[in-house]
């Protein structure tokens, strides 16, 4: 996750792919980079997570027992107001790229919270849960090793992210992988992003965007220098 501050993006007038596309993945992997320059590149709005916004995340970054369940809940009360944002924006003609879907609530949960804690955190979030966000256009999917994660982690330096442990991106890679291989509500790109840098290598962020643009099929997976399959 990424504490990037939301922001109006002035950009060339490029017609983007997609109404509303959105960048998932794993802790460190680059959704808040990549969904940024795609809003540069498209003009889209950029409509960004706000970790920071929850006040027990960084509690529960030190004490994942204690603090899973009101951190879920945050993460639901703030989903319903972004919820909001999303469909004022889309209403007002304006296309949208985020850096999260609103269905990882659930792979969070699903992850941090014991059998009876998980049923109690469903039926909140369904009386939280507000105006419905329309499904994507398209989702991102960025997929990286344990190891990629972690090395990014302790690169940027962020001081709650430095708490989790090698134990935690391991188990969300996989629930994040179990998650994305039964997704079919929406067109997925899976992509490499082990040896993709879309932030410093703009021959990168071209290849990307073009694959997006050229999408065709419900699920596809994309890795630097090989064609699609």
């Amino acid at each position: 996750m990424n504490p990037t501050t939301p922001l109006t993006v002035t950009a060339p007038d490029l017609r983007p792919p997609h109404r509303y596309i959105a960048i998932e993945g794993p802790i460190g992997v680059g959704k808040t980079t990549l969904a940024l320059r795609l809003a540069e590149r498209w003009a889209m709005q950029p409509l960004l997570e706000r970790p920071q916004d929850n006040p027990f995340l960084e509690r529960f970054y030190r004490d994942t027992a204690r603090y899973a369940l009101p951190t879920q809940l945050a993460f639901a009360l703030q989903r319903a107001q972004q919820a909001r944002e999303l469909n004022a924006t889309l209403q007002g003609g304006r296309p949208v790229v985020a850096d999260f879907m609103p269905q990882k609530n659930e792979i969070f949960a699903r992850l941090n919270l014991p059998d009876d804690e998980w049923q109690l955190y469903r039926a909140l979030a369904a009386h939280l849960d507000g105006p419905h966000a329309p499904a994507p256009d398209l989702v991102v999917y960025l997929q990286a090793s344990p190891e990629v994660l972690f090395a990014r982690i302790q690169k940027r330096g962020l001081p709650m992210e430095m708490q989790i442990g090698d134990a935690y991106l391991r188990a969300l890679a996989d629930a994040y992988n179990e998650f994305f291989y039964h997704y079919d509500r929406t067109p997925v790109l899976t992509v490499a992003a082990e040896h993709l840098n879309p932030l410093d290598s703009p021959e990168d962020l071209a290849l990307l965007v073009e694959r997006i643009g050229t999408m065709r099929g419900r699920k596809e997976f994309f890795v630097k220098g090989e064609t699609a399959r």
